[in-house]
Parts: structure tokens; sequence; C-alpha cells
């Protein structure tokens, strides 16, 4: 017998990460989670412990969802993240009644609209979003390059200059914290970031622990940063040495000047000197910024393709899914 049960904080995190690390084995660009750096992930400022549901087969843990709701968010959107089933158990009607439930939960918090997503490889849960009267509206592209080699006289500008943020440095943290929000603003599905997230995750994130972030500085004022993290537990079960662009960004006046080429340079550079062979980023491929051109001029190519959909739920009916 099927049972979705809600996921209880202090109880259910060992359950939630052995589902997870099961649902998630087959993407290349995840890796297995522990219960450890689960309880980590929960300390983050906007963790979000409602809407979280675990789907149970005879007693034994087969399914996750998270109907997650952004507080900071000023539009009422919700999402479904977290969400998977074990393989052995996918195709039994156990996706249907958690994004069902999962639906329910986010309209019962005010939700309008919702977004989930799926790999383009994911043939089933494509089918499961259209099915559900989901539609597609948005792509996102995983791409990766060699460091082999890194170019040089490519349009990057040489005028900036290149300064090393401080990680116990709290004003260069404010710093950081004010450019990404000011960089993105313009971006898809943007909402404010907050400072205490910033932190949380420059220090104290479970996944990338070795991280390095230089900021872009023009004439002594701050226009632009770049961030580069390693995940060791991804390099040991994968066999690999990847390194990891967690983030880039130049101020709107100063773009289309070499700025980023600069920056993303930088960002190679840093992870080549830490013993990385490969360098992996995902970008909205309609990102405000053209960033898609920029990382393919430096030699990225387009390894997989995320697949953004949404759904209206103001009339939000009941769907047979036995």
């Amino acid at each position: 017998m099927l049972k979705i049960k809600k996921f209880v904080q202090g109880r259910d995190e060992e359950d939630w990460v052995r589902v997870w690390s099961a649902a998630y084995r087959e993407y290349e660009d995840m890796r297995q989670m522990t219960g450890d750096e689960f309880r980590i992930f929960e300390k983050a400022p906007d963790f979000d412990p409602e809407g979280r549901f675990i789907a149970q087969q005879s007693s034994k843990c087969v399914g996750i969802i998270h109907a997650h709701v952004d507080k900071l968010r000023k539009e009422r959107k919700g999402f479904i993240r977290s969400f998977g089933v074990v393989p052995e158990f996918r195709g039994k009607g156990i996706e249907e009644k958690l994004v069902k439930t999962a639906l329910k939960e986010l309209k019962n918090r005010g939700m309008e609209v919702v977004q989930a997503w799926a790999a383009d490889s994911r043939e089933d849960r494509i089918s499961l979003w259209k099915d559900s009267g989901f539609e597609l509206v948005r792509k996102f592209s995983l791409m990766e390059r060699d460091l082999n080699t890194i170019p040089s006289g490519i349009g990057e500008d040489d005028g900036v200059v290149l300064k090393t943020l401080r990680k116990d440095s709290d004003e260069d943290l404010k710093v950081l914290n004010w450019l990404d929000n000011e960089c993105f603003k313009e971006h898809f599905n943007y909402t404010p970031g907050t400072l205490e997230r910033t932190l949380y995750f420059v220090r104290e994130d479970p996944f990338f622990r070795i991280q390095d972030w230089s900021f872009s500085l023009l004439e002594g004022e701050h226009v632009g940063y770049v961030g580069v993290g390693i995940d060791e537990a991804y390099n040991i079960e994968k066999n690999t040495k990847c390194g990891w662009i967690l983030d880039i960004g130049v101020l709107k006046p100063y773009r289309r000047r070499g700025i980023g080429t600069k920056l993303m340079l930088q960002g190679m550079k840093a992870l080549k000197e830490k013993g990385m062979t490969t360098l992996m980023l995902e970008v909205d491929d309609l990102n405000v910024t053209k960033a898609m051109r920029l990382y393919k001029e430096v030699g990225f190519k387009i390894k997989k393709k995320d697949l953004t959909y949404e759904k209206n739920l103001e009339q939000l009916q009941e769907h047979n899914t036995a």
C-alpha cells in the first residue's frame, strides 16, 4: 500500500537522503549525499522544511518531493524540487501521486504558479509534466570544457584589476551579495539574495567546501565577480577532476567590454592551479546578458539540457492518478 507522509525535520533526514541518492544516481552532474551533509544543508537561511513529502510503499521509503516556497519572492510562484523515485519503483503511479500532493500543498500555501524541471534525457518525467498540465517555459544548458589549455588574447579587458575575496571578511561578502543582486535582478526567476545566504554558501556549504572568489575592479570600483568551486566527494565518486563555475556576473553598465571574459579566464586558471582538468557550469539559454555566447567563445560545449516547466494553479483541478 502506498502512503504519502509529511517529512518531519529531525526524524526523516536519513530516509530522505537514501531516496535522493538512489533517485539521482543516474545524473552525471550530481552525486550521492550523506545524512551529515543534509543536516548542514538544513542550517541554510532559506531552507524550507515545509512542503516535503516522502512516499512509502509497504513501509519502504521509495519517493520524495519538495513543494518549495521562497518567502522572499514577491510573486506567488512555488517550485517542485528534490523530486525523485527509486528506479525500481518508477512507472507505478508513485510519481503522479507525489506531484498531486505537491500541487495541493503549493495551492494551500497561496501559490498561483508552480515550476518544475526535467533533464532532457528523462522522457518519462517530460511526459509526466505535460500530462499534468505543465508547459515548457525555459531551457538551461550544462556546459563543459577541458582545462588542458587556457586561451588568452580573446577580448579580455586587461585594464581591470582582479582582487581575491577574503572569506573571513564580512565586508567582502557584503560586496559579493550586493554584486550578485545587482547583476542578476533582470534574470529569469530572480529573487533577492540575502547576506545571510551569501555568508552560508561561501563559508558553510557542505558540497563546495573548496571555493575561490575574485572581484574585478575598474578605477577602484567593484564591477564584477567570479566564483569557482570543487566538490571533492563528487570527484571521488565520478573518478574525475572537475571544477565548477559557481557564479559569475558583471554590472550592466560594464558589460560587452571583456570584463566577463577576464573573470572567466581567472576562474579557469584558479581551478587549473588546484589540479582540475575539467570545468562545468550551468546557464540559462535565454540569459539576458547573452552569457552562452561568451562561454562558447572560451571553449565550452553543451553537455546536456535541463528543461523548466510551468503550470498555473489558479484553477487546480483534481486529476485521476490511479
